[in-house]
């Protein structure tokens, strides 16, 4: 076999990547791909809590608007499907007007209704909140706000909201968040 026959042979057997390059190549993929979802759900996790206080606020002025005439007393009873007659919900939440419901981006419901022993305060309560968007969105809540209760603890928080203090609030599960409003 001449010199030139050999390295053809070579370069012959040479071609592509060896099982162990592929290996190594698929790990390296995977490591990105995890990464990437990793950063995608923290991405989402923070647009949502964002979109949340966008919706909180949103709501509070509609419900002070509707109630502007009665110098601030809401009435006795959940005016939920009243708010949803008035276009008062943005349209980030799913409204069901013949139903009187509304539905929050995690399926649980959206609900506004007054203090029952102080009418002059109003409720919104979101249910099935997760316990990331829950800390996010407490840390937010402005001082436009009274009190927070939130799933982990019976305790109301006052705004402005430490992590710490959120974190309690929230608890580790999903549940329901309930702000109030004067």
């Amino acid at each position: 076999m001449t010199k030139h026959q050999t390295r053809r042979a070579l370069r012959r057997v040479q071609k592509g990547a060896s099982l162990l390059e592929g290996i190594a190549y698929l790990g390296i993929a995977a490591i990105v791909v995890i990464g990437a979802i990793a950063l995608l759900n923290t991405a989402f996790s923070s647009a949502n809590s964002n979109e949340l206080n966008s919706e909180l606020s949103a709501i509070q002025t509609a419900s002070r608007k509707l109630f502007m005439t009665t110098q601030g007393n809401y009435g006795a009873t959940d005016f939920t499907a009243t708010l949803i007659a008035a276009k008062g919900f943005p349209q980030t939440l799913t409204t069901d007007a013949a139903n009187g419901t509304v539905a929050d981006a995690w399926g649980g419901s959206v609900t506004v209704a007054p203090v029952a022993a102080d009418n002059t305060k109003f409720t919104i309560t979101y249910t099935n909140v997760p316990p990331d968007v829950c800390v996010n969105a407490l840390t937010s809540t402005t001082t436009g706000w009274l009190q927070v209760v939130g799933p982990g603890s019976a305790t109301a928080v006052v705004p402005p909201i430490s992590p710490g203090s959120a974190k309690t609030a929230c608890g580790n599960a999903a549940g329901s968040v309930v702000w109030t409003s004067s």
